[in-house]
This record gives C-alpha cells, sequence and structure tokens, in this order.
C-alpha cells in the first residue's frame, strides 16, 4: 500500500459520522494489506506509530514540524506556525503549503506505507546530542516527498493527533469483520499482546491461535483500571466483595524472570533506572517468575506521603542515589498477572489473591472480604485514619482485563468528585497571570475523538502556573487570538461540584466549578475520562447515588 492510499482512506474516515461505517470501511482495507502492511495500517489507523508495550517515542514536536514543512516549502518557520494558526489543524495547514510546492516538484519518490514506518523508527532510534538534527533530517525527507493529502496525516502522525475517530474499539471490531473471527477473542489476544496491529497479523493468519496468546514477561500491558462508584452497591450487587486501601501513589508492573527484573510505569514506560529500590525489595520476595501489579507509596517514618512525593522518584534519571535518600518508596502489591510460565489474567481475583500470598513473602497489600456496609465503611475510615486516598472496592470472580475501566472495580474517595481530563488548549492570562496560560481547556476521550468538556482555571497557585506554562509552551501547535491548541498528552486531575448538560462543549456536558488538582503525570491521554464514563457519572449524579 502506498501511503498516498492510506491518507485517501482517512479523509473517506473523516468524511463519516457513523461508527458502523467507519467500521465497514476499514474492514473492507485490512485483507487487501501484505503481512508487513497490516501491522503498520492498523496502528497507524489510530493515530499511533508504535506498539502501545513498545519504549519508541518519535520525540517530535511542533516546533521540529514547523521547520521541516519550512525547509521543504522553502519558507519561514514563521510562515507555518501563522498558517496552522489560521487552521488550528497542523494537517490541513502542511497539505495547503504543500499544495504551493507541488506545483514546482518534479522529483519526488512514492512513499510506501511500510517505508513511513521505517522512516518513523529512525527518527525514534535517534539519539544523543544530534537527535534532533537526525529527526528534523528524517522529517524533511518525508515532507519533501509527500503529496498535499499526504503531508496532512504525515503531520497529524507526528503530532500523534490524527483526528478520525477510530479508536481501539472500532479498529478491534473491524479486525474482527474483516477476518471474520469472534470480537471477543480479538479483544482477548488484544489485552495480552498489547498490540492490536500483531492481533490482526494473528486473525488472519491463524484465528485459532488467538484463543492461545497469553501475555509475556517485559511486554508490558495496560493497568486494569477503576471508575468511581459506591460501596453500597458493589455490596448490593455482588454480596461479598474485596476492599483494599486506595493508595496516593503511583502504579507499576513489575516483570521478573530468573535473575532479570524489570518496572514498568502505568505509561508502560521502563523506569527500573528510577525506581532500584522497589526492584530489589520485590526480586528479594520472591523466587519465582513473576508479572505483578501494584502501587508505589512514598513513606516518611512509617507514614504515607502525598503523590507529589511518589512522581518525582519515577522521573528522576540522575543522582538517582541521592532522590532515593530524600524519598523512601514502599512496594505495596496487590495483583498478579504471571507466574511461572502461565497467564493468570483469566482466573478470578480470588485465586489470584490466593496465588499472590503464597509466591510473594512481603510486600503484599492488605485485602479485606466484607459482606457488610458497616465493615466496609470501617476500612474506609481506617484508611482515611492512616493518610491514603480512600478504598477500592473489587468483585471477587473478576478477572484482569487490561485497559478495561469497569465496574469489577470501583474506586471510593472522599470530598469532591475527581475526573482525569486531557489538556487539549490553553488562553492566554491576564493581569496576575500575563505571560503565562490562565486557563486550560479539557476533554474526554470518545474513540480516538477528544471532546471539550470545559475550561479550568481555579485551584492554580503562582508556583504551579509557572510549571505549566514551562510544561506547555512547547506542545502549542496552534494560535488563535489569546487561544492556544496544545498537543494532547497531558492529563489533569480536576475536581468538580456537578455535570451539566450543555451544548456549549463537544462532548455535551459541561464541569460546574471545575478545580484544578494535579497533572497526573503518570497518566497518558489514552486513560483519561471516556465520555461514557462521564455520562454514567451523570446518570448516576441525577439518580442521587451517595458516595459510599
Amino acid at each position: 500500500m502506498q501511503f498516498l492510499e492510506f491518507a485517501e482512506v482517512c479523509e473517506r474516515l473523516e468524511g463519516i459520522a457513523g461508527r458502523l461505517e467507519m467500521i465497514e470501511q476499514v474492514a473492507a482495507v485490512l485483507p487487501r494489506l501484505d503481512d508487513d502492511e497490516l501491522p503498520v495500517f492498523v496502528r497507524f489507523i489510530m493515530g499511533r506509530v508504535f506498539p502501545d508495550w513498545s519504549t519508541k517515542n518519535l520525540g517530535v514536536g511542533p516546533n521540529l514540524l514547523y521547520d521541516a514543512v519550512a525547509y521543504v516549502v522553502g519558507t519561514k518557520r514563521d510562515t507555518v506556525r501563522e498558517a496552522i494558526n489560521a487552521t488550528g489543524d497542523a494537517g490541513l495547514a502542511v497539505e495547503r503549503l504543500l499544495a504551493k510546492k507541488e506545483q514546482t516538484s518534479f522529483f519526488m519518490q512514492e512513499l510506501g506505507l511500510v517505508d513511513v514506518y521505517r522512516e518513523f523508527e529512525r527518527m525514534a532510534a535517534a539519539g544523543g546530542q544530534r537527535s534532533q538534527r537526525e529527526k528534523l533530517r528524517v522529517a524533511q525527507g518525508l515532507f519533501g516527498n509527500a503529496r498535499p493529502l499526504e503531508g496532512r496525516y504525515l503531520a497529524r502522525l507526528m503530532l500523534e493527533e490524527l483526528r478520525i475517530g477510530m479508536g481501539e474499539g472500532n479498529v478491534r471490531d473491524a479486525v474482527a469483520r474483516a477476518f471474520a473471527v469472534d470480537v471477543r477473542l480479538v479483544e482477548h489476544a488484544h489485552q495480552a499482546m498489547n498490540d492490536l496491529g500483531q492481533v490482526a497479523l494473528l486473525a488472519r493468519r491463524d484465528p485459532d491461535a488467538l484463543s492461545r496468546v497469553t501475555i509475556e514477561p517485559f511486554r508490558p500491558v495496560k493497568m486494569m483500571l477503576a471508575q468511581a462508584g459506591t460501596i453500597a452497591a458493589q455490596l448490593e450487587d455482588h454480596g461479598e466483595v474485596a476492599v483494599e486501601h486506595k493508595y496516593d501513589g503511583s502504579r507499576f508492573q513489575f516483570h521478573k524472570v530468573g535473575g532479570v527484573s524489570r518496572i514498568y510505569s502505568r505509561k508502560l514506560e521502563e523506569v527500573t533506572g528510577s525506581l532500584p529500590d522497589i526492584a530489589r525489595l520485590l526480586v528479594e520476595a520472591t523466587n519465582h517468575d513473576v508479572i505483578l501489579d501494584g502501587e508505589a507509596v512514598a513513606v516518611r517514618d512509617g507514614k504515607p506521603m502525598p503523590f507529589q512525593y511518589v512522581i518525582r522518584r519515577f522521573r528522576r534519571k540522575h543522582e538517582v542515589d541521592a532522590m532515593m535518600e530524600q524519598i523512601e518508596l514502599v512496594p505495596r502489591v496487590f495483583d498478579i498477572l504471571y507466574l511461572d510460565g502461565e497467564s493468570l489474567m483469566d482466573r478470578p481475583l480470588s485465586e489470584r489473591r490466593k496465588i499472590l500470598d503464597e509466591v510473594l513473602t512481603a510486600h503484599v497489600a492488605e485485602q479485606f472480604r466484607v459482606t457488610d456496609v458497616a465493615g466496609a465503611e470501617a476500612i474506609y475510615n481506617e484508611a482515611l485514619g492512616l493518610g491514603h486516598e480512600g478504598v477500592m472496592v473489587k468483585v471477587l470472580d473478576s478477572p484482569y482485563t487490561p485497559g478495561v475501566r469497569g465496574r469489577l472495580w470501583v474506586k471510593v474517595k472522599p470530598g469532591v468528585e475527581t475526573l482525569d481530563l486531557v489538556v487539549v488548549g490553553a488562553e492566554w492570562g491576564e493581569g496576575r497571570r500575563a505571560g503565562t496560560f490562565g486557563s486550560f481547556l479539557l476533554a474526554v476521550q470518545d474513540q480516538g475523538r477528544l471532546l471539550a468538556v470545559g475550561k479550568v482555571a481555579t485551584g492554580i497557585n503562582d508556583e504551579t502556573l509557572a510549571e505549566l506554562y514551562a510544561l506547555f509552551k512547547d506542545k502549542v501547535i496552534a494560535r488563535s487570538g489569546k487561544e492556544v491548541t496544545l498537543e494532547p498528552d497531558v492529563v489533569f486531575e480536576v475536581g468538580y461540584s456537578e455535570i451539566q448538560a450543555s451544548p456549549n462543549y463537544g462532548s455535551g456536558y459541561a464541569l460546574r466549578f471545575p478545580r484544578f488538582v494535579r497533572v497526573r503525570e503518570d497518566k497518558s491521554a489514552d486513560e483519561a475520562e471516556s465520555l461514557d464514563s462521564l455520562i454514567e457519572r451523570y446518570l448516576r449524579q441525577k439518580n442521587g447515588q451517595g458516595s459510599l
């Protein structure tokens, strides 16, 4: 497949509103692709370049993109920036700029889909002091050979913002339809492999093998997620549940085979070098090959410290020993996904917990089985008294479902409700906030699209305001008056008093009295609140369900 054909598919999808029609369009394309093209096409159509488990990263920001396009078109960076500001869409702006360049270009090489992927691999592999120069050179080569329509989707892929609405669920269904396999088998294989591109290849080559796919050490899977809920509702639905303390820490996934161990963050980035003490403690606690799910908690004098202390350790790459002396981390392990060559994800939580207690001699998080609200509330109050966030309430027969946010696990916290939302834009501040961003536009996820749900400006002190400006100043894609469009890769935790139906935002909802809580540096945009989950919260609130 030529990259132009891929771009034409994307353009068609952009013009389709119905989910089923989009799935049919993609399902019709997949069987025509060869084995090299299929996994690349599947990832690209979701706006991703590499498998979710991969540590590869393009590392292309807006400024590098501006410079590459400016070089190819024969203009200045500011001209490219102005064109993007005028459209609010880097892809459309690049397409229009390349349309002018095309009239004077006679020597262009055809871009194959796999060729583009290999060039992206070169960009990701570029390291050292000259890495940006090498990335720029590759980007110039791609745009130099790109037709205008190809440029639209090259730019968006580089910024990982495809904007065509083909999220994981749609692509999963398209794979199942294209190769006539049960969508549940595709989902099962995807949860274990964490690479829908390779799942598609397997669905074509050997559909029966989809059911046999298992989790593998050193190939991290997405972590099972919880949604907000109540103790009473869980007990009413299930009779008996498991209650655990909800720590104000950061999730990790620990992989160990023989003498080799690695730790992965919630974003699936390897962080072993930043957390050697956690790795050592867990290696000492088991002689089995395992994959464990847990939380790293900062402690001082035996008491838990806030999340901010934990994240300092996770992002530390230099002088780790000195930081270890300042911030002590301890692991709290609450699940086991793999043991000595066997996946445990499909086994019930009660069985996984029993195995965990047997194979790990220390650092297992406390778990309590309860059948009544009073008993659960006592554990909840104890957790708060110990300085934890609240409790997790888990269904005893629940399997481990990577990346799924459902009612099998619910979180119960006091006080204001919070949402994890993607920051997609900002507005320049005035007065005391002049020269920085004064408010931020927030969005929920909806099958690959990001739909606005409101702005947040309160809860941000001067120090945090400066930190946020430093974080976002190089993520500006476009400007229009006081407003800017940002790369959508940062997640805010935001408190609110109420969710309201509203025609003013793309999601159809707005937050009443939103308040900034913190940057969730441990979360990727994929883990932000979904539109479906937002609607469920809205309906639960409307029905007057309590917090416990």
